[in-house]
């Protein structure tokens, strides 16, 4: 039997094990399991699983909404050119919806803080498709088709779910890329938000990604960094100050970024936190497949190890493309300096426009009389067109005036052109 002062003893040598046991491991000792994946799948992972990474459980959609909606702040890193990333959001945004009915905002990477207005009047009803994609200049901004953030778009626009755009004006983006902070002009210095250059995690990540690129130097690599913390310091500070804003101290956020300025927490959650600790939660996708006729771009990159998971939830699915237009105009052209229409430079051989006798030099004037002033008028104008359909083509050719009649085919598109 153990006296008592062994027990002393005993109690004593458990607890100094328990302190020890729960201290920092010292360094170069060896770390138990995978931070990024501690409890790793028993099986292949398939399309449709969704992996709670922290614990490595399976869970169902509404498993998962159910925890993220927990949150305050729930953020998804999207592949931009990927629908299935889009549909993740969409179906983020309508549980945070469902689960507090006019509570919910929407955070958008795509948009910078000037552009706010045009938002507040898309969601006001005020603006239909193609006068949105003019008034924020859509294409001249995110330069990615608009088809991939449609559906998100028009859910917050039927729901009334404010959006809030979050990142940096180009301007002042293209100034911290180029030079030190300590360079920039007064108004330049003015609009920057609070900047932590000191995340190690970060510029790890920036150096891995520059790393096969021996074009890029020291400069390049400290200009690059500098423009990450601007967007994920900038996006964070559109996030609180929203949040804290008397529109929006209630409500649930959901931020959709790329997944780098999500991924392990370091980019927008850690800045959003430091400035407004609540609550939040993050979710990433993996492409397991490629289902996509257009071969993805992809980089050659090695990421170093980092001491945690990548996202709270994990959901696998396909890399895929947009649904193929179904029919093309078949020209390439440049806005008239004179504003009064577009200049033909190139009709493809074969295709729609040269079935209807479109020439080059052409000046386009309206399509179906709805007039061409600028490229979004005909890119917008020939998206509506399906296989079929016949539209008339008022155009002038040395100084004559021209109505062809256009019959959509199916045709290919030139490699670097427009419709």
């Amino acid at each position: 039997m153990l006296s008592i002062a062994r027990l002393g003893q005993l109690a004593a040598a458990l607890s100094l094990l328990t302190m020890t046991a729960c201290s920092t491991p010292a360094a170069g000792r060896h770390v138990l399991g995978d931070p990024e994946n501690p409890y790793p799948l028993q099986k292949a992972p398939e399309i449709g699983d969704i992996v709670h990474l922290p614990t490595g459980s399976l869970v169902t959609p509404q498993q998962m909404f159910d925890v993220v909606t927990d949150a305050r702040v729930v953020y998804v890193g999207e592949t931009h050119d990927n629908p299935a990333a889009h549909r993740l959001e969409l179906d983020t945004l309508k549980a945070i919806e469902q689960r507090y009915p006019g509570k919910a905002a929407l955070g958008m990477e795509m948009f910078v803080k000037s552009q706010q207005p045009v938002l507040d009047r898309w969601i006001a009803g005020e603006l239909d498709e193609k006068a949105f994609l003019k008034a924020s200049r859509w294409y001249d901004n995110w330069k990615m088709d608009f088809a991939y953030y449609r559906d998100l778009l028009l859910y917050a626009k039927e729901k009334h779910i404010p959006v809030i755009a979050l990142n940096a004006e180009k301007e002042l983006v293209q100034a911290v890329r180029t030079k030190p902070l300590e360079e920039l002009t007064a108004e330049q210095k003015a609009q920057l938000p609070q900047m932590d250059l000191t995340d190690p995690y970060q510029r790890a990540q920036t150096e891995s990604i520059f790393s096969g690129h021996n074009s890029h130097g020291k400069m390049a690599i400290d200009g690059f960094i500098r423009a990450q913390t601007l967007w994920d310091e900038t996006m964070a500070e559109s996030a609180v100050r929203y949040l804290t804003s008397p529109e929006g101290k209630e409500r649930h956020l959901v931020v959709v970024a790329g997944g780098n300025h999500i991924s392990y927490g370091f980019g927008i959650p850690r800045r959003v936190f430091r400035r407004l600790p609540t609550s939040y939660a993050t979710i990433g996708g993996r492409e397991l497949t490629v289902q996509r006729a257009e071969k993805p771009v992809m980089m050659d990159v090695t990421l170093p190890d980092f001491p945690s998971v990548p996202f709270d939830f994990l959901v696998n699915y396909a890399y895929e493309g947009l649904p193929k237009q179904g029919v093309l105009l078949g020209v390439m052209f440049e806005p008239d300096p004179k504003g009064r229409g577009l200049v033909v430079n190139t009709v493809v051989p074969e295709s729609n426009a040269a079935r209807a006798g479109v020439q080059k030099g052409d000046l386009l004037l309206s399509l179906d009389k709805e007039q061409l002033k600028e490229s979004l008028d005909l890119v917008y104008a020939v998206k509506q067109k399906h296989v079929g359909d016949k539209s008339t083509l008022k155009l002038e050719r040395k100084g004559e005036i021209l109505d062809l009649e256009v019959l959509f085919k199916i045709g290919e598109a030139p490699k670097h052109g427009k419709p």
